[in-house]
């Protein structure tokens, strides 16, 4: 029996056009997932503000990331980790990449394991911290495709591994050289935001823990999808790692878009505070990411690290993602193997 491994990230756009972002944009934000409301407003929302605007400056954005040779980091690096873990694995396991958005599809994914005969697969959304948006919408994506064929495999999902040890000892070890070197002031944990209605979304109505304020509480069976707190819990384990006291590193969250709140505290609004403070070397790490994409090389390695410098910071550095590092693979494999079917992989 073959089975298959489905690695799956967000996406990009195939070109850095205005066009071809625009066509991402359009499936992106779509996504009831995503944009969480009623279908008439996501539909004026995303074609009379969104479209007629974003495409270019995102497109612009992208020019500023885009490789000549290897084109968008995401696909690049999710390429590269899905070659490098097909190395790892048995002979008879195929690995597959599909993004949520753009291409790779899903689809098309699923139909390389279906032309394989893969009759059990694994599905692995490259989300570390559990989100309906991101992690929710892959994996019911997966489900509707899967659904629709006359013989559906055996199919087991990941929903994250924001604490799994393979994912913070991959972390730290990737991070503590670029730290070590640098000796900065702070360390400052950027994670991707979201709306906070969407983290309401996931608590727990009988114990309502969720007051989007300071630290979340450790996680248990009422919050065990909230993404915030999954965020303060990896953060929390990787500064274990790395030997970090309370007071060299913090959170914050990037990314916002609309008027909408989104969850705090904000990145671009905590540089001030950290200069204030008397930081002046920062290190940024963003550990909702495993691949370098846009919100990293572009939103965080140039505007901020311009706010950093504009405020008077003398330097700030960008941790890299895991991208397809060794000890990475070792991870993804080590997470792999602990799911389902461990004596398969290699």
């Amino acid at each position: 029996m073959k089975y298959g491994i489905l690695l799956i990230n967000l996406g990009t756009p195939d070109a850095p056009t205005t066009p071809a972002v625009r066509r991402y944009l359009r499936q992106f934000l779509n996504d009831p997932r995503v944009i969480d409301i009623h279908p008439i407003g996501r539909w004026l929302l995303l074609n009379l503000i969104i479209l007629p605007f974003r495409p270019a400056k995102s497109a612009a954005a992208y020019r500023a990331i885009w490789d000549k040779d290897h084109g968008s980091p995401l696909l690049h690096y999710g390429l590269e980790v899905r070659d490098k873990l097909a190395q790892r694995v048995s002979s008879d396991i195929k690995v597959v990449l599909g993004m949520r958005y753009g291409n790779p599809s899903i689809e098309s994914a699923l139909k390389e394991l279906q032309a394989a005969n893969c009759q059990s697969i694994q599905v692995l959304p490259l989300f570390p911290q559990y989100s309906s948006a991101a992690t929710g919408s892959a994996i019911a994506e997966t489900m509707r495709i899967v659904q629709g064929a006359w013989d559906i495999p055996d199919v087991f999902f990941h929903s994250d591994f924001h604490a799994h040890p393979a994912f913070i000892d991959a972390v730290a070890q990737v991070s503590k050289p670029h730290i070590e070197n640098f000796k900065p002031d702070h360390l400052l944990f950027s994670y991707h935001g979201l709306p906070e209605r969407h983290v309401q979304k996931s608590d727990d109505p009988t114990t309502n823990q969720c007051d989007l304020q300071g630290p979340c509480p450790v996680i248990g069976a009422g919050n065990r999808y909230c993404y915030r707190a999954q965020c303060y819990a990896s953060t929390e384990a990787i500064a274990k790692m790395l030997d970090l006291e309370a007071a060299e590193y913090s959170v914050s969250f990037q990314s916002r878009l609309g008027r909408t709140p989104w969850i705090k505290p904000y990145t671009d609004l905590v540089l001030p505070e950290l200069y204030a403070k008397g930081v002046r070397k920062l290190a940024l790490i963003s550990p909702s990411f495993v691949a370098d994409c846009l919100e990293t090389v572009e939103e965080i390695g140039i505007r901020t690290k311009a706010q950093w410098l504009e405020l008077g910071g003398e330097d700030l550095i960008i941790v890299p993602c895991l991208n397809a590092e060794d000890v990475w693979i070792d991870g993804l494999t080590r997470i792999l193997q602990e799911k389902t079917k461990a004596q398969l992989l290699a």
